[in-house]
């Protein structure tokens, strides 16, 4: 693949996944789309801005002139499509801009995919990114395949199920090169601070509260963003059209152990906590089996949590200077 579209680049698992393939491919080429919502920052990008391989476009995917003049003009390999509103507490206040954004931009996206690359959709690849939150909340044990429910709980993942399913009915109704990846938690450099771990260790950094949600008992599975960024990338050169993958860390915790871990290493007490009401339709625990696309296409994660915690709060640090 020489040219690759990358839809929400300036985002945080959108930047480390540009950021990882120009590492990986020094001769490719990306353009990325993102509409710079307050989440779309494009100094995660300011190393890259002036190489010749690479294009930053701000435009909104559900501009449809503006998708279809790109697909007019570049002749696109590949869409790895990142591009999404992303908050779940945001999605609770404000759920429109999610349906609209995901779904509506979604749509936008494969349909005019679908109507330049026409007779040579083999050659082609469109990757959906979505979430294990299209899967809703696991009880105490057992994981989430492939083959579970899609049983969302907020608008978010919702919103996710509804893009993630579309791609999927593009592959089987038409024959697209669709592929999704359902992925963990995620963490590590370039994550907005609304998110759980960089907002801890900011407000640690600060001696503010650290506001947890109920008993802080709630139970993710974690992943550093340049494993994901990995998995993306062979699902992308090696997966198979149609299918799903499920991207995990194999690594849970609660989120209240997290949030010890983070002022442990930051040597804070553990007097900053502070215990919020939980948000509406908070799922108590997700957990990914990865084994698919472990036994297909050989990925594995590789950096240990508590490694990649430190290395995310050391990069954390460095900015807040």
């Amino acid at each position: 693949m020489n040219l690759i579209l990358v839809t929400g680049g300036c985002g945080f698992i959108g930047a480390n996944f540009i950021q990882y393939m120009f590492r990986t491919y020094p001769h490719l080429s990306i353009v990325n789309l993102d509409k710079l919502t307050y989440a779309g920052n494009p100094d995660n990008l300011k190393n890259i801005a002036q190489c010749l391989q690479y294009r930053f476009i701000k435009g909104d995917i559900c501009d449809q002139g503006l998708v279809t003049k790109l697909f007019q003009e570049y002749p696109f390999d590949a869409v790895v499509h990142f591009a999404a509103e992303s908050h779940v507490d945001r999605s609770i206040t404000g759920p429109e801009i999610f349906i609209i954004t995901n779904v509506l931009g979604t749509q936008i996206l494969l349909e005019a995919a679908k109507a330049h690359w026409q007779n040579q959709l083999k050659n082609k690849r469109f990757v959906y990114i979505s979430t294990d939150e299209v899967y809703g909340s696991l009880g105490d044990k057992g994981y989430f395949t492939e083959h579970s429910p899609i049983a969302p709980n907020s608008p978010y993942s919702a919103s996710k199920a509804g893009a993630d399913l579309l791609a999927r009915s593009y592959a089987h109704t038409f024959g697209f090169p669709a592929l999704v990846t359902r992925c963990s938690n995620n963490y590590g450099p370039y994550q907005h601070v609304e998110k759980l771990i960089p907002l801890m260790i900011s407000n640690a950094l600060h001696d503010k509260p650290l506001p947890v949600y109920g008993d802080g008992k709630n139970i993710r599975d974690w992943i550093f963003v340049e494993d994901h960024c990995r998995a993306i990338d062979l699902v992308l050169q090696k997966g198979k059209v149609g299918e799903a993958y499920n991207v995990g860390g194999n690594n849970e915790w609660q989120n209240i152990q997290i949030v010890e871990m983070i002022l442990s290493i930051l040597n804070k007490p553990k007097s900053l906590i502070q215990y919020v009401k939980d948000r509406p339709g908070h799922d108590r625990r997700y957990a990914i089996d990865a084994s698919k696309i472990s036994q297909e296409l050989g990925w594995q994660p590789r950096t240990e949590f508590q490694a990649g915690l430190r290395q995310t709060i050391e990069w954390y640090l460095k900015m807040d200077k």
